[in-house]
């Protein structure tokens, strides 16, 4: 098996810097041993104006029938013959994607010390693979890098040059070209979708491979319009796993989202009469809703479930009232941002003893979660396919179980107040519903009912008096929690 990775340079970004993102010298040929063979890494050239990096991986056919690798598609024993005259030394396939993620591990992860600004820098790249198999033929091939940034070339290879009436085999030879991605995302384009072209992987599938497709696929796949087609793939159309990262996947466009974005129109200007004086943005007053909320609850330790990139965190954080506060997401790029939002490592240690940071899932109960005095749920709910919600319902409101839960979601009647939200839009591209008022009492009613909590409404942002306010919220309470308040 073969790939190259090429980038061109000028003299303030040489070439040659990609050696360094790589952790592999250009003057020398390195030799690694993997669980299939023998990976090589050299340079066929490597100058200021141009640098190329080849990874050449030796399978030992023999080893893998040996260790009960040598197992065909399905799970079935090939024939005897079969086992060993076979394409895995050549064919591009999750044999490689391993040896990629073994030997430049760090550069995948987008790490490089002697050089820390350059791994988030853009720069041209060109990936060859000389013989990919392809189940989905060249256009397969076009679905899936394409909408990463790629340009991309895929020949198919004929059966025979000889007899061209028989036709192109199912291997292409591929050629990816890019300006504006980064080595590290490269990377794990190829990691994933290696396999994913190739339909078969020469290793079991456990369950924490869905743990690896998500941190591989950070930042790509949750938007992918081929997501469903790239994950059954990759976890070998097991359906149990396939169905859980897909699950987890849904969950991680909410962290995508930050309050800001001017993509959503719910943090658009929202009083049409204010003249010079800005008006407070929505996102603000959601916020001062909640901890007035949370306030009135008495509430001291506070889990904030899709907490994002750390804003509503942040707000609780300086107010020593709240001695305890968790936020929980499913993205750890979220999380890392909201690390870096709350300045964690520069925290003194009694301040970051008040605050957590857990990845999770909201489909899934959590024993982590038990216990506080209130949770909220922020925006969240809307994120969330219909046939779904019961399990965020009853992983927060049947599990956790807090005293206090506070829900938040658009009100789709005030939509006819954005001037520039197109009728029968919702507010944001991947909501997957938005609710009238009736329709959130309804649903919210049903969940009192079902665990044991009474709720109230409280309208958020300016009341319209025929279409109600922007955003609705739900404040659901138990009886220990009315008792608090009364003592």
């Amino acid at each position: 098996m073969f790939l190259t990775i090429s980038t061109t340079g000028v003299p303030e970004r040489p070439a040659t810097d990609l050696g360094f993102l790589l952790h592999k010298h250009p003057d020398k040929a390195q030799s690694f041993s993997t669980s299939c063979g023998r990976a090589h890494v050299f340079y066929p050239k490597a100058d200021e104006e141009r640098c190329t990096v080849a990874l050449l991986l030796e399978v030992d056919t023999v080893a893998l029938v040996r260790r009960g690798k040598g197992k065909g598609r399905g799970g079935a024993p090939d024939a005897a013959l079969a086992q060993y005259v076979n394409d895995r030394p050549y064919a591009a396939s999750s044999l490689l994607a391993v040896a990629l993620g073994n030997v430049f591990s760090s550069a995948l992860r987008g790490v490089c010390d002697a050089r820390p600004e350059q791994p988030a820098l853009p720069r041209p790249l060109r990936v060859e693979v000389p013989a990919l198999p392809a189940r989905g033929g060249p256009a397969l091939v076009h679905r899936l890098f394409e909408p990463l940034g790629w340009t991309v070339t895929a020949d198919p290879v004929a059966l025979d040059t000889e007899f061209p009436e028989w036709g192109d085999s199912r291997y292409v030879r591929l050629v990816l070209e890019s300006e504006t991605l980064t080595l590290a995302e490269a990377l794990r384009h190829l990691y994933v979708l290696l396999p994913v072209l190739d339909d078969a992987k020469h290793y079991w599938v456990a369950p924490d491979e869905v743990d690896k497709l998500l941190r591989v696929g950070e930042g790509w796949l949750p938007g992918h319009p081929e997501q469903r087609l790239i994950t059954s793939r990759y976890l070998t159309r097991r359906w149990s796993l396939t169905r859980q990262a897909l699950e987890r996947l849904e969950l991680v466009r909410l962290a995508e989202t930050d309050d800001s974005d001017v993509q959503d129109i719910d943090n658009a200007v929202a009083d049409e009469s204010a003249t010079e004086e800005k008006p407070t943005p929505l996102a603000v007053r959601r916020r001062e809703a909640i901890l007035t909320a949370l306030r009135a609850a008495g509430a001291a330790r506070v889990l904030d479930l899709g907490c994002g990139q750390g804003q509503l965190v942040q707000e609780l954080l300086r107010d020593p009232a709240y001695t305890e506060i968790v936020g929980v997401d499913v993205s750890m790029r979220a999380l890392t941002i909201a690390s870096r939002r709350l300045r964690l490592d520069r925290m003194g240690e009694r301040q970051a003893a008040r605050v957590k940071l857990w990845q999770g899932s909201l489909a899934y109960t959590d024993r982590r979660l038990k216990g506080y005095d209130a949770a909220v749920l922020s925006e969240v709910i809307e994120h969330v396919d219909l046939p779904r919600l019961s399990a965020l319902e009853y992983a927060v409101f049947g599990a956790a179980r807090p005293r206090t839960v506070l829900v938040t979601t658009p009100n789709v009647e005030y939509n006819v107040r954005w001037e520039t939200l197109p009728a029968g839009h919702v507010r944001h591209g991947d909501h997957r519903f938005e609710w009238t008022r009736a329709e959130f009492r309804s649903w919210a009613a049903e969940v009192a009912e079902r665990h044991g909590y009474d709720v109230e409404f409280v309208p958020v942002g300016p009341d319209d008096p025929e279409v109600g306010p922007p955003t609705q919220m739900a404040v659901f309470s138990t009886g220990t929690e009315k008792e608090a308040k009364a003592a």
